[in-house]
């Protein structure tokens, strides 16, 4: 699975229950209201479709710019 940034700022902001404009792919996530239960949701999301990935990796990335990395590599190292 690759998202395009935008597609992932989508799913974040559906989480939230924001629009999508609303969250800048530089904005901390945590400070924007993503807390941890959110986080695992979305990563069993991805899981779910071939991403394997971990809470740790993308805590120390907290933004769509940082996890966009993050879910690249995973998919180029597939």
């Amino acid at each position: 699975m690759h998202q395009t940034r935008d597609e992932l700022r989508s799913e974040v902001a559906e989480l939230l229950a924001v629009e999508p404009a609303e969250i800048g792919f530089d904005d901390n996530l945590i400070d924007a209201g993503l807390d941890s239960i959110r986080v695992m949701m979305l990563i069993e999301r991805w899981r779910a479709r071939g991403t394997d990935v971990g809470f740790a990796e993308l805590a120390e990335v907290p933004s769509l710019a940082g996890w966009h990395d993050v879910l690249a590599a995973k998919a180029g190292s597939r």
